[in-house]
């Protein structure tokens, strides 16, 4: 499912070279390549909470939140059975965005609060965090699991995608792609033309070609705008 480094490279200098328009490096390029795959994923939150808003409809293909959803998958993770330790689990380096969070034993759901929610919390005894009504509260690298009791817990997130690399050899001063230690894109593969536009789109200023990144903005304009309709 993962997108092709090579395959969005070549056809990036395709379009960047035509009519001599300059030439991207591959380290030029691996900076715009993370980028890019950054911008996309975040996206996808953004377009999840507008077309949740939305109806959907009847076509399995179409459904707008079906497919973001299924573009998400690929860097979806669920880790069963994590250990809680004095009501603190780390959150694992990887983590880009935290999905749902549930006691391992009686599989109901920790809710989220901020800290300023839990101290008023626990100033009511019917407001106190039970093995029931458990919540937790993020502290960027770990969680604060309440009531401390809880001991174990099942977790999912979305991973942040592994920075691409388009890594080559020199050969008769010929770089050349070296897939051995080169690095895709690890986003679903339907993202291959996204990427390809928005990286021309840094690349041309890069480049100092202002024509490439408004012929790039212009078709990654035209896809939102099909998208929305």
């Amino acid at each position: 499912m993962a997108v092709s480094i090579d395959n969005v490279y070549q056809k990036v200098l395709a379009f960047a070279n035509k009519e001599q328009r300059g030439y991207i490096t591959p380290q030029e390029f691996n900076l715009f390549a993370n980028q890019a795959q950054m911008e996309i994923l975040e996206q996808y939150f953004y377009d999840i909470n507008q077309w949740s808003r939305q109806h959907g409809n009847d076509t399995e293909y179409s459904d707008m939140l079906s497919l973001l959803t299924e573009k998400l998958s690929v860097l979806n993770v669920i880790l069963p059975n994590q250990t809680v330790t004095s009501g603190v689990i780390n959150i694992p380096t990887v983590v880009y965005k935290l999905g749902s969070i549930f006691t391992n034993n009686t599989q109901v759901e920790i809710e989220e609060v901020n800290y300023n929610e839990y101290k008023h919390m626990q100033l009511a005894s019917l407001t106190k965090p039970t093995l029931t009504r458990p919540v937790y509260v993020n502290s960027t690298s770990s969680l604060n699991i309440y009531p401390s009791s809880i001991t174990s817990i099942d977790m999912s997130y979305v991973k942040k995608p592994t920075t691409p690399n388009w890594a080559y050899v020199v050969v008769n001063d010929k770089t050349l792609y070296n897939a051995n230690i080169s690095v895709d894109f690890e986003l679903h593969s339907s993202e291959e033309s996204e990427l390809v536009y928005r990286i021309l789109a840094y690349a041309g200023i890069s480049i100092k070609k202002p024509e490439l990144t408004q012929v790039a903005a212009q078709v990654l304009g035209s896809q939102v705008q099909q998208e929305k309709q």
